[in-house]
């Protein structure tokens, strides 16, 4: 799975007109008529089809270029990591115990 070549405070400019709650589908075609770059408009795609209350939602689930949160502090970049996001959503940044199973493959 790859991510978009753009930053979290690019897709939330492109949606700044947009009233939430609002569908996946809504946060592309807002970002597609607000001009948004073709990455702002990949990484919309790539966030799971949901009702989100609000843009801290969005900035939670969407997933972009890991060098685009170099201005955060590592404290800030911890702390999200931590919280994580809603339920079943940013599983790719929170590490999983291994399975028996997959212990049992390793060896």
């Amino acid at each position: 799975m790859s991510t978009a070549h753009t930053s979290v405070s690019e897709v939330l400019a492109a949606l700044k007109d947009v009233s939430y709650p609002a569908d996946k589908e809504r946060l592309v075609t807002a970002a597609q008529q607000a001009g948004a770059s073709d990455g702002v408009v990949k990484a919309l795609r790539g966030i799971p089809a949901e009702q989100y209350t609000g843009r801290d939602d969005v900035a939670r689930s969407v997933r972009v270029d890991p060098d685009s949160d170099l201005d955060r502090t590592a404290a800030q970049r911890a702390e999200q990591t931590r919280k994580g996001g809603k339920p079943g959503l940013s599983q790719h940044l929170r590490e999983e115990p291994r399975t028996p199973i997959q212990e049992e493959f390793d060896r």
